[in-house]
């Protein structure tokens, strides 16, 4: 059973910048895409950003060019750097890994936009 478990949610201020770490029990990186999803009060969880196995990126509209996910397969983590944050951006914040078969859910992180 692969675990996952993010860090890095907090308070802050629009325009403001958080960075989210999802530590994975195993390195799964070969196996498995890898995902961030968030879900804000009242709303369907949605995709933020996506790294496939061989490293493509793909972003919802809603954060190009504000977010960016990357990973660190020597420390089994996957990240979500948050720029320019906006109120909307408020919710909980979930890793993802996919196989195509099998999903793994990590246990979310919240994250709050605020002034």
């Amino acid at each position: 059973q692969v675990q996952l478990v993010e860090s890095g949610g907090g308070l802050v201020q629009p325009g403001g910048s958080l960075k989210l770490s999802c530590v994975c029990s195993e390195n799964i990186f070969s196996f498995y895409s890898m995902g961030w999803y968030r879900q804000a009060p009242g709303k369907q969880r949605e995709l933020v950003a996506r790294i496939s196995i061989g490293g493509s990126t793909n972003y919802a509209d809603s954060v190009k060019g504000r977010f960016g996910i990357s990973r660190d397969s020597a420390k089994n983590a996957l990240y979500l750097q948050m720029d320019i944050l906006k109120l909307e951006d408020t919710a909980v914040y979930y890793c993802n890994a996919w196989n195509g078969a099998i999903y793994y859910w990590g246990q979310g992180t919240q994250v709050i936009v605020s002034t």
